[in-house]
């Protein structure tokens, strides 16, 4: 008898060690916005670009650039480029990041670019020895989506969507059995809608070779979270990081706006729909930061070897791309809004807290990296 019953309370134990305390959201978009700076979302546009024809793209509407998002009023800038943000996240739920309040969100990872930010992100640990570029391999981790996807009662309940090319690699959908529509695939979910975004996605042109207009990544995502009740939807942004790395910082401001109406717009259906209706929860970051000592250092980000032109060896350093933010809205989610001083926050835990958002205690699956914990204050814990 005593033999039944360590063999119960084993079995027991390991089908309940995932399950944290209850909680009321039901379901978690996870959503980032690729390498937008801190800066950006706190203190709005960057005044020191205006003007600057060098990394202005559309010179004839630049006035009106300046009008729009270069108010003087304290917070008016920002709030103009991110109204979502301030007027909903900063009221309703909380932003960490603003490091001239104190609030530091860090990235741990060793490269400071789109994978390995990616990677942290998803796994819930940066492993500098094997995520060493934004190479197309397939990622020998396992991220919280294939974690929750391996459980019975989410099967078929979470996806991602991206606008960039590679996520099929980084979340390893071969492996992980979760769907993943990314780069310019078109999106085989039904509806109407569905088959107009994806004839338009064909005849639309993107300034880039691997990564889709945004509009496209948030369509698709939005008709998967209308086909059924979903656990978890990942949705990758894409523009703000590419529009910087073609220097064009009124392109990048106007991805970033674009960015936040979107958010807006899916968070007011959530919040319509009664499947979703006070039972999800957004969480929000970025994958890394960008340069922040100089106008030109802006474009860039990353940890990389290169040769000067004298034929010596370094390591690339762009001061400030560590620095990441993060916001959190829903029914778990105390209103704390805008963050001051407090504990850090890392890439690390996004995992974590989003698991136990759903009510799991996330584990990790690397043999020696421990994943982030929770950051309990997006819980309430």
């Amino acid at each position: 008898m005593r033999t039944f019953l360590a063999s119960f309370m084993f079995i027991f134990a390991a089908v309940t060690s995932a399950h944290a305390a209850p909680t009321k959201t039901e379901t978690v978009v996870l959503i980032t916005i690729d390498g937008l700076r801190w800066q950006e979302v706190f203190r709005g546009a960057d005044k020191a670009f205006f003007d600057q024809e060098a990394y202005i793209a559309h010179k004839k509407t630049h006035d009106a650039f300046k009008a729009k998002f270069g108010l003087e009023a304290p917070g008016a800038s920002r709030t103009a480029l991110m109204p979502f943000f301030w007027n909903t996240l900063a009221t309703h739920g909380q932003l960490y990041g603003n490091r001239d309040k104190g609030s530091v969100g860090t990235l741990t990872n060793a490269y400071h670019f789109s994978y390995p930010g990616y990677s942290e992100i998803l796994t819930g640990f940066a492993d500098d020895a094997r995520i060493t570029s934004n190479d197309k391999f397939p990622n020998p981790n396992r991220t919280v989506l294939e974690w929750l996807n391996a459980m019975p009662e989410n099967a078929g309940k979470v996806a991602a969507f991206g606008s960039w090319d590679v996520f099929p690699y980084i979340i390893n959908e071969e492996r992980s059995g979760v769907p993943v529509n990314a780069g310019f695939e078109a999106y085989d979910g039904g509806g109407q809608s569905v088959g107009l975004l994806n004839n338009l996605q064909e005849k639309i042109p993107s300034p880039w070779d691997t990564v889709r207009l945004d509009a496209f990544t948030m369509g698709f995502a939005r008709a998967a979270l209308a086909s059924e009740k979903m656990k978890f939807v990942y949705i990758s942004l894409g523009e703000t990081d590419d529009f910087a790395h073609d220097g064009h910082y009124d392109q990048y401001a106007h991805a970033a706006h674009r960015s936040d109406q979107a958010i807006a717009e899916l968070w007011a259906w959530l919040e319509n729909d009664p499947r979703y209706k006070g039972k999800t929860t957004l969480l929000i970051t970025t994958d890394h930061g960008r340069g922040s000592d100089s106008l030109e250092a802006w474009k860039h980000h990353g940890r990389f070897p290169y040769t000067r032109e004298d034929g010596t060896k370094a390591v690339s350093n762009f001061k400030g791309d560590d620095a990441i933010w993060m916001a959190a809205i829903g029914p778990d989610t105390p209103v704390l809004g805008e963050i001051s001083g407090g504990e850090p926050v890392a890439l690390t835990q996004v995992a974590a807290t989003a698991a136990k958002l759903l009510g799991y205690d996330y584990e990790g699956s690397h043999e020696s990296l421990k994943a982030g914990e929770p950051i309990d204050g997006m819980i309430g814990q």
